[in-house]
């Protein structure tokens, strides 16, 4: 069964076609730069001996262009992959806002995307562009069963306490303003490969996403029950560009002293975090940096990993005590350095990690903790495309069009 996944960004446009209930893609792609004359396109087909692999830049003036750029990769004589549009059985879209109303994946019905258009306000620069590739693939792939994955979902078994913030009751219910969390997709399926590795279904997790956007979760049991992003993608940890955790208090001291509400959004989001601190957005500069002695990529570094370890000390506190630290995306996956130091300091916790495993870099999932230490401490690649597939599979499989509800 032929399942095409689409993760679209503003700018960008990831797919990757699985033939279901396999987990290797047949193809995997990408389209960036959107809108502008030199987008860049890789489409790569995995095979036996040297993966065929087609790359260009040429002008994709939008999304719609993309899509007809995919369509004609994915059936590309040389290293194509389906015979016509018609061979694709589902389309599962990540979807990054699904509110309170979505806890899971649903297939798509002229009632779910007009509730996916009632978000655009809560999402501005994620939930049109995925609205909109939603309804092109409609039209590209006519045949195919559409469903939508929410980043959102897996946070929804947040208890009230959790996700409410002491504001107005009026403002929850009538403007929606809560923690709704986000990298749904990529700490479900992390978790889930922890609790197989650990053998426990009812395992403790603390499941820390650590890429140009970083979030952290508390997992109990398979169900999130507290996260750092909040009611949108801002709060909580260090990230590239974004501040994480600030006193609203600066804000309002920014716009007293002239800052207009979109400078001070600019300024928060695209101007912040590691960017801020350091001058580099990207961590592997920023090491660079540190390891020729620039103190503030020094500084930055160790705000980074302290307020990681902050969220891990609460969210030990919100288990009741951790089984395993789990460490994913591209930092939480190949930074080592960072790796430890975050977990310096954890002791306390039972975290402890062997320098040898942790440098020792592999794709698969891995230990890197002391062979005594009471806590594991898990690298696990992320895979939220193939996460997507097996939802959207799941959803084939039920035959029923279920539209999730929240709990």
């Amino acid at each position: 069964m032929l399942i095409l996944v689409i993760n679209s960004g503003s700018s960008s446009l990831k797919y990757q076609l699985f033939d279901m209930p396999s987990d290797q893609p047949l193809c995997t792609g990408l389209i960036e730069r959107i809108g502008m004359a030199d987008a860049f396109v890789r489409h790569k087909v995995p095979t036996t001996g040297p993966a065929r692999v087609i790359e260009r830049q040429e002008a994709i003036p939008n999304h719609s262009a993309a899509m007809e750029r995919m369509l004609a990769l994915l059936s590309d004589p040389e290293a194509g992959v389906i015979g016509s549009p018609d061979d694709i059985a589902a389309i599962g879209h990540r979807v990054v806002h699904g509110g309170e109303q979505f806890n899971r994946a649903t297939p798509v019905t002229p009632a779910v995307k007009e509730t996916i258009r009632s978000l655009f306000a809560l999402a501005p620069l994620h939930n049109p562009i995925n609205y909109e590739c939603l309804e092109l693939a409609e039209t590209t792939f006519p045949n195919a069963r559409q469903i939508a994955v929410f980043d959102t979902a897996f946070h929804q078994t947040m208890p009230e306490y959790a996700f409410r913030y002491a504001l107005p009751e009026a403002l929850y219910r009538e403007e929606g303003i809560r923690a709704y969390g986000f990298h749904g997709t990529s700490h479900q399926y992390v978790s889930r490969k922890a609790m197989e590795r650990l053998g426990n279904p009812d395992a403790r997790l603390i499941s820390i996403h650590l890429g140009n956007g970083c979030s952290i979760t508390a997992v109990r049991a398979g169900r999130s029950v507290d996260t750092s992003m909040g009611f949108g993608p801002l709060s909580g940890l260090v990230m590239g560009t974004r501040s994480g955790d600030i006193d609203p208090s600066v804000l309002f001291h920014l716009m007293a002293h002239g800052y207009s509400p979109e400078e001070v959004g600019h300024l928060l989001n695209k101007q912040s975090g590691m960017k801020g601190l350091s001058g580099f957005s990207d961590m592997r500069d920023v090491g660079k940096a540190r390891e020729a002695g620039d103190r503030a990529a020094e500084l930055a570094s160790e705000i980074y990993a302290y307020r990681v370890r902050k969220y891990v000390g609460a969210y030990a506190a919100v288990l009741n005590g951790v089984d395993a630290l789990i460490f994913t995306a591209g930092v939480g996956e190949n930074d080592a350095a960072m790796r430890a130091r975050i977990c310096r300091g954890l002791d306390f916790l039972g975290v402890s990690v062997d320098a040898e495993r942790n440098e020792t870099p592999s794709g698969e999932v891995r230990d890197i903790g002391r062979a005594e230490s009471p806590v594991r401490v898990l690298v696990i690649p992320t895979n939220e495309e193939l996460d997507i597939a097996r939802q959207t599979y799941e959803i084939l499989l039920d035959k029923t069009d279920r539209p999730g509800a929240a709990l």
